[in-house]
């Protein structure tokens, strides 16, 4: 049996995660989703350093970003993730309370998948997460390698 894709999410807010994952949950891929609650966590994850340096090989199959995250925003991570040859094929997504345009237009420039404004309705919010952990991690076919 094939093991299920790994999804990253780089999130400080624990309510958001907590929802996240059970959303993920009801499609059982919340027992793939690896949580960093910082950009430099997440950025030791993607380079297997620091504590995430015995993690299992390979890229996860989506990153899923706050913009808004102590020591480095989820901006500064998506620019080193989309200038980096081994990283820049992840698909990443913005998933963030943020709707100002500057955001999502720098957002977009430094080369996001998708920007998902998270929704403050609490269904809106699980059927948001839902839908975009069957794609990314179910519907879409990313790179080998």
């Amino acid at each position: 049996m094939n093991e299920l894709p790994r999804i990253l999410l780089a999130e400080d807010n624990e309510n958001d995660v907590e929802l996240t994952l059970s959303a993920l949950e009801e499609y059982r891929l919340s027992n793939r989703v690896d949580v960093v609650t910082d950009g430099v966590e997440a950025l030791d994850y993607l380079y297997r350093q620091g504590k995430f340096a015995d993690r299992p090989e390979g890229n996860p199959v989506v990153v899923m970003l706050d913009i808004k995250m102590p020591r480095k925003d989820g901006l500064e991570v998506l620019k080193t993730i989309k200038q980096d040859p081994v990283l820049n094929t992840i698909p990443v997504v913005m998933l963030t309370s943020s709707n100002l345009d500057r955001d999502i237009l720098e957002s977009y420039t430094a080369g996001v998948n998708a920007y998902v404004v998270k929704p403050i309705d609490f269904s809106e919010f699980v059927n948001a997460v839902k839908n975009l952990g069957l794609f990314w991690a179910l519907v879409n076919t990313p790179p080998n390698g």
